[in-house]
């Protein structure tokens, strides 16, 4: 695996949960939510797996 793979799902990561803070900062109740679960209990987690 190159070392550039781990980066890859981190920075995926963190633009969701970037997106999702942005969408509730603009007062979203439904996409906000999706973004944030999704990028901290899937992505996060899959993240620190693959490292």
């Amino acid at each position: 695996m190159s070392p550039s793979r781990p980066l890859l799902w981190w920075g995926i990561a963190f633009v969701t949960i970037l997106l999702g803070y942005a969408d509730l900062a603009r007062g979203g109740t439904t996409i906000a939510p999706i973004l944030l679960v999704a990028g901290y209990c899937v992505l996060v987690p899959l993240a620190i797996l693959r490292s």
